[in-house]
């Protein structure tokens, strides 16, 4: 296959550009609804994806995830982008069952690529123990690759992000950072081996962290991508009607990442996340401006959040650390609601 830079066919690269979420939030209100008593989670929630009861035993979690591609080499972008749109079914402690490609490609570009895109994808369904049962391809400037996921789970087991309970702790699988370090590797400030560190983890599943959240009975859980480690706490705070506390010097960060906030290489999602989070949430006077920064981050193929009894914490850690999740770390606590859904804080003040 010729050499070919998937980078150079976008104006930029980096973690999936989403519309801003205050923006989006905005329009999206007042949309007609279409009520079921099957539907187990739906919209209201902002939940990871949508769950239809099928009978007692059985209920489906639909998703769907696209985006540009964040890297040069097609068949890590197949690996990446598959394993993100994946990831929402295991943030509700689902399992993989089939998918479907989403592709928009460019007419002048080599359909080898095309190909080691949708290999990546496949790797990553087969990988999950999913079947890809096919998809749509439509022409388009810029190359796009996504699934829209099916998954299974039964009804009463579902890990939402409405059920946060006063008191858990909050673990998160992997580190912060990624769209930081892939703005700073455009700029050239970032060598390979830290720009490479970024690229596994976000092809890592988080299937391994699933089978732990079954294992301890987790109710609530979220996977952190777009909307940064920050957006999703607000959105699990909402929805649960606590305040997400994070500690946001105990947040786990790739190589490089606090080196390059402190030049000032700081991405445009992070103040879109900001924005969005600000008037439902307060921040420590004492946190630095690099460590607010840092929580806005927008990820890609990010980890899990999950809400832990702290009863369970120590082992869960472990077992976490067994499955491959080598960053996992207590990161935040749940309190009951204090006039917000979101406190930034420093555990060591």
């Amino acid at each position: 296959m010729e050499t070919f830079d998937l980078l150079s066919t976008v104006e930029y690269g980096g973690c999936s550009a989403k519309l801003p979420a205050a923006e989006l939030s905005r329009v999206l209100t007042g949309l007609p609804t279409t009520p079921d008593e099957n539907i187990l989670v739906g919209i209201d929630t902002h939940d990871d994806a949508g769950v239809y009861r099928i009978s007692d035993e059985l209920a489906l979690i639909q998703t769907t995830d696209f985006f540009s591609p964040v890297c040069s080499d097609p068949f890590d972008f197949g690996q990446i982008a598959a394993a993100n749109a994946l990831s929402d079914v295991y943030a509700m402690g689902g399992e993989v069952m089939s998918a479907l490609n989403i592709v928009a490609f460019p007419a002048n570009v080599p359909l080898e690529i095309l190909r080691e895109i949708l290999r990546g994808g496949i790797e990553k369904v087969k990988e999950a123990g999913g079947v890809m049962l096919g998809g749509h391809t439509i022409v388009d400037e810029v190359p796009k690759y996504g699934l829209a996921v099916t998954g299974t789970i039964h009804p009463d087991r579902i890990a939402t992000n409405a059920g946060a309970k006063a008191g858990d702790l909050l673990i998160l699988t992997k580190p912060i950072g990624a769209g930081i370090i892939m703005a700073g590797k455009r700029i050239g400030e970032v060598e390979q081996e830290p720009y490479q560190a970024v690229l596994t983890s976000m092809k890592q599943l988080n299937k391994g962290g699933a089978e732990v959240m079954r294992k301890y009975g987790v109710n609530c859980a979220t996977d952190i991508t777009g909307f940064g480690l920050a957006g999703h706490a607000l959105k699990m705070g909402s929805a649960s009607g606590m305040t997400i506390k994070i500690y946001a010097d105990q947040v786990p960060t790739f190589e490089g990442t606090m080196e390059l906030l402190n030049l000032g290489c700081i991405p445009g999602a992070c103040f879109r996340n900001l924005e969005f989070v600000e008037t439902d949430a307060t921040f420590n006077d004492e946190l630095d401006y690099e460590r607010k920064m840092l929580v806005m981050d927008a990820q890609t193929s990010g980890g899990l959040l999950i809400c832990c009894d702290r009863q369970q914490v120590t082992a869960m850690l472990q077992d976490l650390t067994a499955a491959g999740y080598l960053s996992s770390v207590v990161v935040g606590e749940v309190e009951p609601f204090s006039g917000k859904h979101l406190h930034v804080t420093n555990l060591l003040l």
